[in-house]
């Protein structure tokens, strides 16, 4: 069984931290932006911006589909 990481995605809108959220949990990307979305508008902002830059941080890139099978094809 493959473990799941949690990485920021190819799929961005701005640094892939919503959309690498939603490949994690399986989820439509949209679904977690609106939710950030309406979470940051109510908790007044600053604390979701905040922890929107520090995921964009700390969050690894997920590797890029092409270059994975470019290596798997130098084997």
């Amino acid at each position: 069984m493959e473990q799941k990481k949690l990485t920021r995605s190819n799929n961005k809108s701005l640094a892939g931290v919503c959309a690498g959220i939603a490949e994690y949990f399986d989820v439509d990307p949209t679904v977690i932006r609106i939710l950030y979305v309406f979470l940051t508008v109510f908790s007044a902002g600053f604390p979701g911006i905040l922890v929107y830059i520090i995921l964009a941080l700390i969050m690894p890139v997920a590797p890029n589909n092409s270059e994975s099978g470019d290596l798997e094809k130098k084997d």
